[in-house]
């Protein structure tokens, strides 16, 4: 069996996911397990995460894996119907639909099938990504409203570009402009990603319209803080109160001495500088671990963490042992987790947790834990 694998913890999801609702409440909570869950399971996570109102998805075979696992919460496609027959099978599964462009409007006109949709009009506030116009919102509106396959009533959604900034005001300027779009129409809304669930309440507000007290709902988003990761850059899921899903890890296979003066592993990127003790972990970019990576990167070697030693290969990785030389062929090595955060990894990688944890390859073993 393969010494690399990621444990991946259900009550830590479990955990993560109340401490979402406690950030955001009041709000109905969409759980984001799109990209394998990211790169923690898709079904098994989605089950860790049943408490949940709604689970948010890119694509149907995603949403498919989700209904096989038997799980009937309401299942968004963030990307909407990419050709026609993605509404058939919305349909048949009951799927909630994302509609961000003219395109997708057309497939709705032209659809003749018994489905009728529940669906998610995004709009452009600024993160010119996907999104309709705002000003085209009132004829969007009245567009839909006019079909018979168009459930009512409507939800609105946009995308935040920068809340991850705690300094940038696009946040708010993004929420001003959603908020003066659709002021005083009565539909649910969602803007709030895992930034704004942890550091921009106004993303929380639940509309305010006479007459459908308590009817509405403001659905939050969390994506990468379900997974104990931090979205702000110098900040670890734990400042957060947050704990990581993943222990990703693998075992020393082989200890041995090199001379002053002698390099170790491909390129003779790292030279003893005195006498050292080298071990070698069974885990590389094969695995998912970034390849340039190297001479300084922490691991864990059992207790102690020690720096690689020399460029990371396809299946192997090689860190200094010399002030820790009780290590053993069989230790297990941590690349990262709860007592080294990928967040660390991710600031060595010039790069961000979600890409590390979406990376993890299928030859590593997913093993799931309470």
């Amino acid at each position: 069996m393969t010494p690399t694998r990621a444990r991946i913890s259900q009550s830590a999801l479990a955990a993560n996911l109340a401490r979402a609702r406690e950030s955001a409440p009041g709000c109905r909570i969409i759980a984001v397990v799109k990209a394998n869950a990211y790169g923690h399971g898709l079904a098994p996570v989605a089950r860790a995460l049943a408490r949940t109102d709604a689970y948010a998805v890119a694509r149907t075979e995603e949403a498919l894996i989700l209904r096989e696992a038997g799980l009937a919460h309401p299942v968004i496609l963030l990307e909407g119907p990419l050709v026609a027959e993605d509404l058939d099978v919305a349909a048949r599964f009951h799927l909630d639909v994302v509609i961000h462009s003219p395109e997708q409007l057309r497939m709705l006109e032209l659809y003749r099938g018994s489905g009728r949709f529940n669906l998610w009009l995004k709009f452009e506030t600024g993160m010119n990504r996907l999104g309709m116009p705002l000003a085209e919102a009132p004829v969007i509106l009245r567009q839909l409203q006019s079909l018979a396959c168009v459930a009512r009533p409507l939800k609105l959604m946009s995308h935040l570009a920068c809340a991850e900034e705690r300094a940038n005001p696009m946040t708010r300027t993004q929420v001003s402009r959603f908020l003066r779009a659709f002021n005083g129409l009565a539909c649910d809304h969602s803007l709030a990603n895992s930034a704004g669930v942890l550091a921009w309440p106004e993303t929380q507000a639940v509309p305010d319209i006479p007459g459908h007290e308590g009817r509405l709902s403001n659905w939050v988003r969390p994506g990468v803080m379900l997974y104990g990761i931090s979205p702000f850059a110098d900040e670890t899921g734990a400042d957060h109160r947050l704990t990581p899903a993943m222990e990703f890890e693998t075992r020393l296979i082989a200890i041995k001495r090199v001379a002053r003066g002698e390099s170790v592993g491909y390129g003779a990127q790292w030279r003893a500088e005195r006498e050292s003790v080298i071990g070698v972990a069974a885990a590389g970019y094969g695995d998912g671990y970034p390849r340039h990576l190297g001479n300084g990167t922490p691991v864990r070697v059992g207790a102690h963490v020690v720096p690689l030693a020399g460029r990371i290969s396809m299946d192997l990785m090689t860190v200094d042992l010399t002030l820790h030389p009780g290590a053993r062929v069989g230790d297990p090595v941590t690349l990262w987790g709860r007592d080294l955060p990928v967040e660390t990894i991710a600031r060595r990688a010039g790069t961000i947790g979600y890409e590390l944890v979406c990376g993890i390859t299928q030859r590593v073993h997913m093993v799931i834990e309470d």
